[in-house]
């Protein structure tokens, strides 16, 4: 068989191949999965709630910032972080989240006026919270 003949008939097989394999990628579309189906198994977003329990507090005085923590594993260290300038800075106040999802930090500080405070763990953050220091 010569070159050019061997090249056609193996043009020939590849197509019907492909054209085969994309007709039966077609034929049965009741057996791929459903948008709704895959939306349904895809994990829930992570997110933060936080609530100070004071919004005025005296310097160093103790004041509490708590909340629940929603697809985030138990046993995670949430951390507070305070708006310094223009950045987010991570204080060293630490608290794990519970088994029921929730957690509490204790939090002192010094720096005068109001403090915007958030939590977070990992790429995930609370909303904002302001505690105003005397």
């Amino acid at each position: 068989m010569n070159r050019a003949l061997r090249y056609a008939t193996v043009g020939v097989i590849a197509v019907s191949l492909l054209a085969g394999g994309s007709a039966a990628a077609f034929a049965a579309p009741q057996q791929l999965h459903t948008p709704a189906a895959v939306v349904a198994a895809a994990p829930a977003a992570a997110s933060l709630t936080a609530k100070a329990s004071a919004t005025t507090v005296n310097a160093w005085q103790e004041f509490r910032i708590s909340g629940a923590a929603k697809g985030i594993k138990a046993g995670t260290k949430v951390t507070v972080q305070q708006k310094q300038g223009t950045k987010w800075v991570s204080l060293p106040a630490q608290s794990p989240v519970n088994s029921k999802g929730a957690y509490s930090v204790r939090v002192k500080l010094g720096l005068k006026g109001v403090n915007q405070l958030r939590i977070g763990a990992g790429t995930t953050v609370s909303p904002v919270v302001k505690v105003t220091v005397r």
